[in-house]
């Protein structure tokens, strides 16, 4: 049944697209998955389906996580397994995490080879001692669903696709009696000795391999299954488990290394053998289960009965173009480049995590089976809550839905029974702060989304919100802050947990429910208990009602800011903009504090030891590339000057967002760096999710026709856009004069036609009175 699911959305995706202009029927052209493969981007340019959970990628480097104990500063760069500058590649990969700034996974590494079967990755800079190979660049070529490089020292042209749950492998060999599969289940991202507890290959008969590996990283239990298809028969196999046994039973009896079809260890790596004619093909399909080895044949008999490799490249590309559809944008040929790669990018994560016939390895770690959704992982919820999940729950509100109810699956399996903080691969890493789970699901239900039960959703976010033990909310509920003493990074947690409750306020609101309502907006009001009115900043509080002194704005460790200093984290107010800027002086005052940020400059010394910036994603003092700032541009709207923020939208745009391997300016982190982008192009932004309203930018695409999932469509025209013509001169919603400075949910999904009007010359009259300003809980 899943079969015949996906080869119509393959379908549906040649039908849904044929609206599109001529030159755009095929929008993959303009996806270049090489944007962010290098440095601070730590994207993957393999093969993947929308969503999937297979995401096949070459990794150009194994380097450990910590060299003699201690933390290996370099690993950072492989975040995603791949260095666009490397010049060599040590296999195929078949799980990978995008963008994030943490990682993972990187598992069962596949690796074909030539001549005498090496079990060693080799270096980076020496492939002859070991099984990896170099590579030239211009034989490189990838594209959503499709990669292939050459391998020179093995002269194999190498060819990767994927569906959800099976990477399909197309191996161009010379004529050879020596040509390898290599399977290294011992490789991994962020990999160190002992992160695999065991791994096990069990060959079913001559073209069938079966096996899985549990392993200890970021998601601390992760067991992955899994089962290989060859297109010919195996001629002999060996392995080596590269590992000191002390006790082997009585399986000493045998040679376990030599065509023995029960291979175990916790270091593990297997040669697969054949002969080859000239230019013969030799083909895998490779099906993941997080279930069972039974899972994954049924994975891989359902989405790829066959061998046929080109058949399934054009059906992941039918997918793909399926989904980038959802916008059609007209703009130069560079913009289209960059708006379609942020668009891949973000149809990217979360990732379906169940097989074929609907189970699932709950959080719990037993078989759960998924009623009525499809049940989704790799919630970056810190990242993505912001404008990721916005952009899904408006274009994608069937997945949205089903995201959710797995996130309250998760709620239901927790020992501790809370939403997910970081959902991955059936485990909770707890990374970073806050309870994010909880906006996206308000925002949703606010914006009219109805496949989720929203009492259960509400107990979950209520759930959440007072778990006493997690990360300062019993003493932020005590203090009515996070104290210095319980978190060093206390006044954002604060800060982050005011807004969330804020959405817990306004969901209550819909549901009736006025006495959570209150109770929740009153706690939304707690950043004013950490604003200083005499330096004018947020700052960390101690228990005793202290300021912690010395105090320094620009200051990144230390200071009770995680990922940020004062001067950034001080403005993350969305739920009261209007009561920040009170409390900064006044509309007046708050716009040159804003123009302080952008023109400003910040000493290198201030990040120099901090992973996640960089001076490229920095303008002035503003951080664009990481994601506590990324409301900051739009908040000129409550200070009267929309211009100012279609100026620094259009800047931000121009210079943080670039067409080369190294064009983000920070990690896409699951897709929110791009679905900023997203927004910001079509010109407005999710500020403050769960208002139900968008914050008006300025568009930088002529037109952009949205083809929303209830059959309507939304388009934006801004024809006259240009570099010069960057203002807003007036908008017109269904032909009506708009004056406000934002738009609301419901305008856009109910269809219709949003048209800006644009000019070089800011105009100060539009958007600045303050009947035109966007929600604040309080106003000027």
């Amino acid at each position: 049944m899943k079969s015949l699911t996906y080869l119509l959305i393959a379908t549906l995706g040649i039908l849904s697209y044929t609206n599109l202009s001529a030159q755009d029927k095929d929008l993959t052209q303009y996806v270049d998955p090489f944007i962010g493969t290098q440095e601070m981007g730590h994207t993957f340019p393999g093969a993947c389906a929308p969503f999937g959970m297979v995401q096949l990628s070459p990794d150009t480097d194994s380097i450990l996580f910590s060299t003699n104990g201690k933390y290996n500063k370099d690993v950072y760069r492989y975040c995603a397994g791949y260095q666009y500058t490397d010049k060599s590649i040590v296999g195929f990969s078949h799980t990978h995490l995008s963008g994030t700034g943490h990682s993972d996974l990187g598992d069962f590494l596949i690796m074909p080879t030539i001549g005498q079967v090496n079990y060693n990755p080799g270096t980076i800079e020496n492939t002859k001692n070991g099984y990896r190979s170099m590579y030239r660049k211009e034989t490189e070529k990838a594209e959503p669903g499709y990669y292939t490089v050459e391998l020179d020292d093995y002269k194999i042209k190498a060819e990767l696709t994927a569906t959800q749950r099976v990477g399909f492998h197309q191996y161009t060999f010379p004529k050879t009696d020596d040509a390898h599969i290599i399977l290294d289940l011992n490789h991994g991202i962020y990999n160190y000795d002992g992160k695999v507890l065991w791994s096990t290959i069990r060959v079913e008969n001559d073209t069938l391999v079966t096996g899985y590996r549990i392993t200890r990283g970021w998601a601390r239990t992760n067991y992955l299954y899994f089962a290989i298809s060859f297109s010919k028969p195996i001629k002999n196999y060996g392995c080596q488990n590269n590992e000191k046994v002390i006790y082997n039973g009585f399986w000493r009896k045998f040679d376990e290394t030599k065509n023995f079809p029960e291979m175990a260890g916790k270091a593990l790596t297997a040669n697969f053998d054949f002969s080859t004619e000239e230019n013969e093909q030799v083909k895998i399909k490779f099906a993941l289960s997080a279930v069972s080895t039974e899972g994954a044949l049924k994975n891989l008999k359902a989405e790829v009965p066959h061998f046929d490799f080109d058949r399934t490249r054009a059906e992941t590309k039918a997918a793909w173009n399926n989904e980038l559809s959802k916008i059609n944008v007209t703009a130069s040929n560079e913009k289209k480049t960059t708006f379609y790669t942020s668009l891949y990018h973000s149809f990217i994560n979360p990732v379906e995590y169940m097989d074929v016939d609907g189970k699932y390895r709950g959080l719990d770690h037993n078989i759960h089976q998924a009623e009525g959704f499809t049940n989704y992982t790799v919630f970056s919820l810190w990242d993505t809550y912001r404008a990721q999940h916005p952009l899904l729950s408006l274009i994608q509100p069937k997945r949205s839905s089903d995201m959710i109810n797995s996130m309250l699956a998760h709620y239901e399996q927790s020992v501790h029974k809370v939403l997910p903080v970081w959902s991955h691969f059936g485990n909770e890493n707890w990374c970073m702060i806050g309870y994010h789970a909880v906006p996206v699901i308000a925002d949703a239900w606010i914006n009219g989304l109805r496949g989720f039960d929203p009492e259960k959703a509400l107990e979950a976010c209520l759930a959440s919100a007072n778990y006493n033990m997690y990360d300062g909310i019993g003493d932020y509920k005590k203090y009515k802050y996070v104290p210095h003493e319980t978190s060093k990074v206390g006044a954002s947690i604060t800060l982050e947990y005011a807004y969330d409750d804020y959405t817990i306020a306004q969901f209550a609101k819909s549901l009736g429910k006025s006495d959570i309502e209150k109770e929740y907006l009153k706690r939304s009001e707690s950043w004013r208990n950490l604003f200083d009115d005499e330096s004018g900043y947020v700052r960390a509080k101690t228990k005793a009602g202290e300021w912690v002194s010395p105090f320094d704005p620009l200051d990144t460790h230390g200071a009770g800011f995680i990922e940020g200093n004062s001067w950034n984290y001080s403005l993350y107010v969305p739920q009261n903009v209007s009561g920040l800027a009170n409390k900064m002086g006044g509309k007046e005052r708050f716009a040159a504090h804003l123009d302080s940020l952008f023109t400003m400059h910040i000493p290198d010394k201030y990040f120099a030891h901090t992973e996640d910036i960089t001076r490229e994603g920095i303008m002035g003092g503003y951080v664009h590339g990481n994601e506590p700032s990324h409301h900051v541009a739009y908040m000129y709207n409550w200070a009267g000057k929309p211009w100012k923020t279609q100026e620094r939208i259009h800047k931000i745009m121009k210079t943080k967002y670039l067409n080369k391997p190294d064009g983000l300016c920070g990690n896409d982190d699951c897709g929110q760096m791009s679905a900023w982008y997203i927004f910001s192009s079509l010109g407005f932004y999710p500020v403050c999710p769960g208002s139900g309203q968008y914050v008006i930018g300025a568009p930088s695409v002529k037109e952009a026709k949205l083809n929303l999932e209830n059959g309507k469509t939304f388009v934006i025209k801004a024809p006259n856009f240009s570099d010069k013509n960057i203002y807003i001169k007036s908008v017109t919603l269904n032909g009506k004069p708009w004056k406000y400075n934002f738009i609301n949910h419901k305008d856009i999904v109910n269809g219709g036609e949003l048209v800006f009007k644009m000019t070089h010359r800011p105009n100060k009259k539009w958007g600045n009175s303050e009947d035109t300003f966007p929600y604040s809980n309080t106003k000027n």
